[in-house]
């Protein structure tokens, strides 16, 4: 083991997460009022990370296709937490429970990929992902007691499940 990977990580800074939640949160409400979008938002620490949500929005896909304007709009986010603090930014943004409701095919996804593997010895192969949905396929791996790697490019980066 490295001495980096022996030292503990520092805790976060919670007040410097919570600023960034709050300047994201006003950005947002911005593009929301220029839109003519009605919707509440949510702000919050999990981790090492702010989040951010959407929440009760009306009448308006505010995520895209496959997240894609959800993506584009977290980037846009922290680009403006970052212009005011000068940090880059790990905010993640959630629009209406896309997210959580991605979360929870994504792991069922890894968790059968792994079914697979373990069934058949073959590596398989998934679909291209977001980094936010290759994190939580390789979580599911893991648990499944298998391991996984990410091969490609972005934004043609994909997981492969290995057998054992």
């Amino acid at each position: 083991m490295t001495e980096a990977e022996d030292s503990p990580k520092p805790a976060p800074d919670v007040e410097a997460l919570e600023q960034e939640g709050e300047i994201a949160a006003d950005y947002l409400e911005g593009l929301l009022d220029i839109a003519d979008i009605d919707g509440d938002i949510d702000m919050d620490v999990e981790g090492d990370r702010a989040v951010v949500s959407i929440v009760d929005i009306k009448g308006i896909d505010l995520t895209g296709p496959s997240g894609e304007v959800l993506e584009a709009l977290q980037e846009l986010t922290r680009l403006a937490v970052h212009r005011q603090t000068g940090e880059r930014s790990r905010l993640m943004l959630d629009v209406g429970r896309y997210r959580e409701r991605r979360r929870v095919e994504l792991t069922k996804i890894g968790s059968a990929a792994a079914s697979d593997v373990k069934r058949s010895g073959e590596p398989k192969a998934l679909q291209p992902m977001t980094p936010f949905e290759r994190k939580i396929v390789h979580d599911a791996v893991a648990a499944a007691g298998l391991r996984s790697e990410s091969e490609g490019e972005e934004p043609r980066r994909f997981v492969v499940v290995l057998p054992v």
